[in-house]
């Protein structure tokens, strides 16, 4: 359907004063779920980042690609393990997951983003330093699973400040001598990416419209969150499942000096463009 030119002109105007905030400020976006697997979604995220650096935002792009991960797995005749539903890497499967999520994942998007107009430069934590972890100790044993302790986000701001979109997977090198690749969580890896750069905005594309008080119930969606009242939803079952670790990523995001976190639906065509320049916004934001 043809929107009116009058209507088309007051959606523009309304994006002016939000395209004028953030120029020149750093948005960090984690990329997956259904937005990564669906073609038509793909291209709206792409077509949403190259128009964000357009209008002068500084763009950072967190990918991870579990997927894709296991399909390789399974053709190379290797099934893939979970513990307490998290990915089991041993050594084998840790060069399935730096073969995957920065051999193939990331030069996609690369292309995705070359072709949508934009300049984007695929990363993964190995280059320059960017990501170092340890071993994870805490919990159950997940092989060469990495908690990061050092970001070089000096990295991201030379790609940054040469016009670039960074494209980051998430495998990171060891700390100091340590030799070893580690595969760290994606979300983890995006919020710690947005503290050491400063970011404005963390902004995590999921597969639900953000945090409903009724998970069977669209209405109930909390469209803004103070840090401080995290821990009473917990307390409340609110938060549970899969959502627990998103929000602890946007709360470590916020601590570490972001200003403002956001859990958004990427399965709805174009939701970065409608939260970040549309008076409405959509999904979760935590301030």
């Amino acid at each position: 359907m043809d929107i009116p030119a009058n209507e088309r002109a007051a959606i523009l105007a309304q994006a002016l004063p939000y395209i004028q905030r953030y120029a020149g400020k750093t948005i960090v976006v984690k990329y997956g779920g259904a937005a990564m697997v669906n073609e038509s979604l793909r291209a709206a995220v792409a077509e949403d980042l190259v128009l964000m650096a357009a209008v002068g935002v500084r763009a950072v792009l967190v990918h991870g690609g579990g997927p894709e991960i296991d399909a390789m797995l399974r053709r190379l005749g290797k099934e893939p393990v979970f513990v307490q539903g998290l990915r089991y890497t041993d050594e084998e499967t840790m060069e399935v997951v730096q073969m995957v999520l920065a051999g193939k994942v990331n030069k996609e998007l690369v292309s995705l983003l070359g072709r949508a107009g934009g300049k984007a430069l695929g990363l993964c934590g190995l280059d320059g330093g960017l990501l170092q972890a340890e071993r994870r100790t805490e919990g159950p044993d997940l092989g060469l699973v990495g908690d990061i302790r050092k970001v070089n986000a000096g990295v991201l701001r030379a790609a940054l400040d040469g016009g670039f979109i960074p494209v980051v997977a998430t495998v990171s090198g060891g700390v100091g001598n340590d030799p070893k690749s580690y595969n760290v969580n994606a979300d983890t890896a995006a919020a710690e990416i947005a503290a050491a750069l400063g970011a404005e905005k963390l902004v995590l594309l999921t597969d639900v419209p953000g945090i409903l008080r009724d998970l069977k119930d669209e209405d109930t969606l909390i469209k803004e969150l103070p840090r401080s009242g995290i821990e009473a939803l917990k307390k409340e079952g609110i938060l549970s499942k899969g959502m627990i670790p998103k929000v602890a990523c946007c709360a470590a995001a916020v601590d570490g000096g972001v200003a403002k976190a956001h859990i958004i639906d990427g399965r709805v065509p174009h939701s970065l463009l409608v939260e970040l320049f549309s008076d409405a916004g959509i999904g979760t934001m935590i301030i």
